[in-house]
C-alpha cells in the first residue's frame, strides 16, 4: 500500500478534484483489489491494474452524482446577490490535509491550474507529468490508446504553459503531495476493513502448510 498510495491518490484526485474523497477511493481500491486478486494476471502490470481499479471507482462516483460541478459554476445572478455553486472541494465538511499543509503560493497556483484542465486531459497529465508514468502505463491504467495519451498530454502542457509559463514543469513533483499521516491513515483504514478476510487467509495458509508438512507427497501424481 505504501508503495502505491501516492499514485492512486493523485489519480483519484485528478478525477474527483477532492482530496478527502480521493482517500476513500484509494481505500476502496485496495479492498476491491484484494477481492479480485484471482483476476490479476501477473507478475507485470500490478501498478497499472491497481490504477485502473482506482480510476474506474473514481469515475463511478462522478457519474453517480446528481450533477458534476465544475469551476465554471462560480456564477452570479447579475443582481448583486451571488448565486455561488461551490465545487465539492470547497463544500466538504471534512478538513482536507491538502489545504492545511500547503507548500507555498506557486504550488497552489500550479494545482489550481491543473484542476482547471478539462476532464479528458486531467488524469492523463497527472499520471504522465506528476507521477512520471510512461505512455504505455498511462494508456493501460486509463484504458485508452497510447496515441490518445500523447495527444491529451501535449494539449494539457500547452494550456499550462499558457497559464503559468515554462517554469511550471519544475514544480510538478510537488503537486498534490501525499505522505505522512495521510498515508498512515489509509494503510490503517484498509487493514481494519480487510481484517477478517486477512485472518481467514492466514488460517487457510497455515492449514495448507501443516498438511503439506504432515503428508509431503499427498498431492504428488502417483503416475
Amino acid at each position: 500500500m505504501r508503495r502505491h498510495n501516492r499514485r492512486l491518490f493523485r489519480l483519484a484526485r485528478s478525477v474527483l478534484r477532492n482530496g478527502v474523497e480521493a482517500e476513500d477511493v484509494v481505500q476502496e481500491t485496495y479492498v476491491q483489489a484484494f477481492a479480485k486478486l484471482d483476476d490479476f494476471r501477473g507478475p507485470e502490470g500490478f501498478s497499472a491494474w491497481l490504477a485502473r481499479i482506482a480510476y474506474n471507482e473514481a469515475l463511478g462516483r462522478v457519474r453517480g452524482r446528481d450533477r458534476v460541478v465544475s469551476l465554471h459554476d462560480y456564477v452570479s445572478d447579475g443582481a448583486g446577490d451571488a448565486d455561488v455553486r461551490r465545487i465539492e472541494t470547497m463544500t466538504s465538511h471534512h478538513p482536507d490535509p491538502e489545504h492545511l499543509t500547503g507548500n507555498g503560493e506557486l504550488r497552489r497556483m500550479l494545482e489550481a491550474a491543473i484542476d482547471a484542465l478539462p476532464d479528458d486531459f486531467h488524469a492523463v497529465f497527472v499520471l504522465r507529468a506528476v507521477e512520471g508514468m510512461s505512455v504505455a502505463e498511462t494508456a493501460e491504467a486509463l484504458s485508452i490508446p497510447p496515441e490518445t495519451v500523447k495527444t491529451r498530454f501535449h494539449r494539457a502542457r500547452l494550456r499550462l504553459q499558457e497559464t503559468l509559463g515554462a517554469c511550471f514543469e519544475a514544480l510538478m513533483p510537488a503537486a498534490f503531495e501525499f505522505g505522512g499521516a495521510r498515508c498512515d491513515r489509509i494503510v490503517a483504514a484498509v487493514l481494519a476493513r480487510l481484517g477478517p478476510a486477512l485472518e481467514a487467509a492466514r488460517r487457510q495458509a497455515s492449514r495448507t502448510e501443516t498438511a503439506a508438512t504432515r503428508w509431503p507427497g499427498a498431492d504428488a501424481n502417483p503416475d
